[in-house]
């Protein structure tokens, strides 16, 4: 999620665990204890773009980062706090570290709890910014922000963000198998014969939801809205997995793929070729947009390795998409 969502969640847990003990102090402990997980995208700088893609929301998203960080920061805040309980501070921080992947784990691109087992979780049932996840959460964090430490009402706020986002993130999961059920009886009525299927919401909302199916020699994209009246309508990718050659059997171009989970096109402008990563869609639901979130320029050394530079987004394209999401929330 979002780094303000990220900061809300840690300062929420946070209060909950030593709120009593210590007041504001144990929001901004976890607040600042919310982020730390992400400060993986800093390896990004010393490194490759296929090694760094492979950091994010690894070993920092981990349980094992959680059990072998939380009593190293606690033993360096208690030297220095009055509540000087190791144990206390121990349990908050675990908490504060391993909320925020739990939380990531239910976006797109999903997190490596179980490191260094290659095993990512992503239910992709919310979108990395959702305002009605983040703003009621903040709202009750403020307020309980404002009451005394021993106030009833400081809890009773703290424990209402927390429950009413928690109820939300169980709520878009319902969400993501109702569109599930009306996507998959769509490809039956339309007589497309797939091998997968995967949906996940659209950007800033949980009311149009996006699916990417995959056939045997392309993918298809469609967006649905629960205001919809017309049938859905699949935009088609050609695979070209075959552009690769012999670059496909590189040990680069494999990590690429196991990144992208297979979900990838590949396309080729002026001899050079684009690796699209399509677990993340495009920039625009216009039927056949090309302008995918994620497009990488594949370049080719001396030696014959690949490198991956990605492609810079364009604001432009970010700001018209907001224009369209508001238009096909409301239906086709």
């Amino acid at each position: 999620m979002d780094s303000l969502t990220q900061i809300v969640l840690g300062a929420a847990v946070g209060e909950a665990v030593l709120g009593k003990k210590i007041g504001n102090k144990a929001m901004l402990y976890g607040a600042i204890a919310g982020t730390i997980p992400d400060l993986d995208v800093i390896a990004g700088n010393f490194t490759d773009t296929v090694t760094s893609l492979e950091i994010h929301r690894g070993f920092t998203h981990s349980l094992l980062f959680s059990i072998i960080f939380a009593p190293i920061f606690a033993y360096l805040v208690s030297k220095f706090e009055k509540y000087n309980s190791r144990k206390g501070w121990t349990f908050f921080f675990f908490l504060t570290f391993f909320t925020h992947p739990i939380l990531d784990a239910h976006t797109t691109w999903g997190t490596q709890l179980f490191w260094p087992f290659e095993i990512r979780l992503a239910f992709k049932n919310i979108f990395v910014i959702d305002p009605l996840y983040t703003i009621p959460f903040l709202v009750f964090l403020l307020l309980a922000m404002f009451q005394k430490r021993a106030s009833k009402k400081r809890k009773l706020y703290n424990t209402c963000g927390l429950w009413v986002s928690t109820s939300y993130l169980l709520l878009t999961l319902i969400l993501k198998g109702v569109s599930y059920q009306k996507f998959t009886k769509e490809l039956q009525q339309q007589n497309i014969t797939y091998t997968e299927i995967e949906t996940k919401p659209s950007p800033l909302n949980t009311i149009l939801w996006t699916a990417n199916v995959e056939t045997k020699d392309a993918f298809l994209i469609g967006n649905s809205s629960f205001f919809d009246k017309n049938p859905v309508q699949f935009s088609e990718y050609q695979k070209n997995h075959h552009l690769l050659g012999d670059l496909v059997h590189h040990s680069k171009t494999k990590r690429m793929i196991a990144i992208s989970k297979g979900w990838f096109t590949i396309n080729k402008k002026n001899d050079t070729l684009y690796f699209n990563d399509l677990r993340f869609g495009t920039l625009s639901i216009q039927p056949n947009a090309q302008n995918f979130v994620f497009k990488y320029k594949i370049k080719i050394d001396k030696n014959g390795t690949p490198f991956f530079i990605e492609e810079k987004k364009k604001k432009r394209d970010a700001k018209k998409l907001l224009t369209e999401l508001w238009q096909r929330i409301q239906g086709n």
